[in-house]
């Protein structure tokens, strides 16, 4: 599995502990049920231009312990219909990162030191390896396990079960 995007840093560079409040501010999180209407608030208190510079496919990144807060769901979910292909951090929240794989949004452990704002990046998840196009430069990352591939790939947990009518790999 390979994605293809640009680098997108809130306020252009690598901020450590963003926390779910962050990614969706509580006063949308619970009054807007739309996925992709609460898409459109992701990063807003943190990056207010954050949502206009996205295009599909494009990644998210940022430093140490993304995702810190909430256990809920509507942060994963609202960077999941942004169109964004998966988040690049050095670390995550244990259960942010659990949500982010059964909502179906790679969530992608890497020292993202060297990454910029606007960089083309080529993530491939079968060889553990992120190219970063415009620099000429590789990122080795842990290899997804094809389960965990399976699981993106179906969408997510919930929607591999419908598929499956259960857990099937």
């Amino acid at each position: 599995m390979k994605l293809n995007g640009k680098a997108r840093l809130p306020q252009n560079k690598i901020i450590n502990d963003i926390n779910t409040d962050y990614v969706i501010s509580g006063r949308y999180k619970f009054k807007i049920q739309d996925p992709n209407e609460l898409a459109k608030h992701v990063m807003e208190d943190l990056d207010p231009e954050f949502y206009s510079r996205l295009q599909k496919g494009d990644f998210l990144v940022a430093g140490r312990n993304f995702g810190c807060g909430s256990s809920r769901e509507q942060a994963p979910m609202a960077i999941k219909y942004a169109n964004i292909s998966a988040v690049l951090a050095k670390s995550f929240a244990r259960i942010f990162y659990r949500n982010c794989f059964n909502l179906g949004l790679p969530a992608i452990e890497v020292d993202t030191d060297q990454i910029n704002e606007g960089d083309e990046l080529e993530v491939d998840l079968d060889n553990g390896v992120i190219r970063n196009k415009t620099k000429n430069t590789e990122l080795k990352i842990a290899p997804l396990p094809k389960t965990m591939q399976i699981l993106l790939a179906d969408g997510g947990l919930v929607e591999h079960f419908k598929k499956y009518g259960g857990f099937k790999v």
